[in-house]
């Protein structure tokens, strides 16, 4: 695969402190002499001491600007300072629960500061000359929850319906609007994919894996919603990077790629097997399954998302390389190894 830094030669990336962003930047700047810019509000899943650690060991390849997107004039200050090749949007309220008690937060960050990105990044680009203009490329990485919920047959794909059932994923499909609106009306040159549920290292520990995890070394209860037979389609971090490389070097501009493994499973039976592999690494004689509770189910809970990434498959020839056995171990093995971490 050809590398980002013979097409790209400075990248913006949004949100590079939350999970993906982190894992991306990580990714990129070991194996690639490429400029990367991180912009990020920093709020409290922000890994904080990750940037540090970024602008210690690669300061001549990495910059950040603390700059929350709600704010346009400081969002159109710093692309215009960087000029940018590539926008990489990953910046997002991105936890359900908290959205369902803040929605307000969620439509400031998702759709006010996606807007003032767009516009900010479209009054930089119609200035460039015709080759940086061809060159330049905004990726928006957005998530399968747009699609609502579906039963126990089919997958999303890229001609799914939008019903959004939460206040999160109604903030992430508008999201999706607008930058296919800035697309279709402006011709700014734009990808958009919708990504299954990730996980890995790095990961905040409100989330389902790193929280399952955390309970069983600290021999807390593990609270499960509802009866637990929600199912879910789950992506190794490591492999959703990959995915978007691959786009980035191959897509074509307006195209839109769905990013799943094609497999889901419940969050019953993804809890007993996290519970069964720590057990196996740290106590065989504990049966950590013990610990789950049922709790309330979440207001709107969505009963089940799988996506078919046939297109991305066939037409860019990606492929996952972990399957979700392989991966939560790789994820278990991070965790336990990394136990001081301060977001753990």
């Amino acid at each position: 695969m050809k590398k980002l830094s013979e097409r790209f030669e400075k990248i913006l990336v949004t949100g590079g402190g939350g999970f993906i962003g982190n894992n991306f930047i990580r990714n990129i700047i070991t194996r690639e002499n490429i400029k990367i810019f991180n912009i990020d509000k920093i709020n409290y899943s922000s890994d904080i001491h990750s940037l540090e650690e970024f602008s210690l060991k690669y300061c001549e390849n990495y910059k950040f600007f603390k700059v929350d997107l709600f704010d346009f004039s400081k969002t159109k200050n710093v692309i215009e300072e960087i000029c940018p090749d590539l926008i990489i949007h990953f910046a997002a309220e991105s936890h359900v629960d908290r959205s369902i008690n803040s929605p307000r937060d969620f439509l400031n960050s998702n759709i006010v500061g996606t807007f003032n990105l767009l516009e900010a990044t479209r009054l930089f680009w119609k200035n460039l000359n015709s080759k940086n203009k061809s060159l330049f490329r905004f990726l928006h990485v957005s998530t399968d929850e747009v699609f609502g919920s579906l039963g126990d047959e089919g997958y999303f794909s890229e001609n799914s319906l939008y019903k959004p059932s939460s206040p999160y994923s109604a903030s992430k499909a508008a999201s999706d609007h607008l930058v296919s609106g800035w697309y279709k009306t402006y011709g700014l040159p734009v990808i958009t994919t919708n990504c299954s549920n990730n996980y890995g290292p790095w990961q905040y520990p409100e989330k389902l894996i790193p929280l399952t995890i955390k309970r069983i070394l600290s021999n807390e209860k593990i609270p499960i919603y509802g009866n637990g037979l929600q199912k879910r389609d789950w992506l190794f971090v490591d492999d959703h990077i990959e995915a978007l490389i691959t786009i980035l070097n191959k897509s074509e501009v307006g195209k839109k790629y769905c990013i799943g493994n094609g497999t889901d499973i419940t969050n019953l039976e993804l809890v007993k097997m996290i519970c069964n592999l720590m057990d196996k690494k740290i106590n065989p004689s504990k049966n950590s399954e013990n610990l789950i509770e049922f709790v309330k189910d979440r207001l709107g809970h969505d009963y089940r998302y799988s996506i078919d990434s046939s297109l991305i498959r066939k037409e860019l020839l990606w492929n996952p390389k972990y399957d979700i056995n392989n991966g939560i171990q790789l994820t278990i093995k991070w965790f336990l190894n990394n136990k001081n971490w301060n977001k753990f």
